[in-house]
């Protein structure tokens, strides 16, 4: 279920008659998490493999120091 813009829950139920009354009890699930979301596909755990792989062997990859970054020196052929 998901809450409206206004906050509301719409639940159907067919099989309750117009005014009854019921409870209802609300559980709320927190946000998803990122990592969960990163890895729900194929394609993206191919993805996060990769590039970890590559940070693993130094490819494709510099190296900042802080004398670089307070020069503006961030471009990665000039490290």
């Amino acid at each position: 279920m998901v809450v409206n813009e206004d906050g509301r829950i719409a639940i159907n139920s067919p099989e309750l008659k117009r005014g009854n009354t019921v409870e209802v009890i609300v559980l709320v699930n927190p946000e998803e998490d990122e990592t969960e979301y990163l890895l729900s596909t194929e394609a993206n755990r191919l993805h996060l493999r990769e590039a970890l792989q590559q940070l693993d062997d130094k490819k494709n990859t510099n190296t900042l120091t802080r004398k670089n970054y307070e020069e503006g020196c961030v471009c990665p052929g000039s490290l």
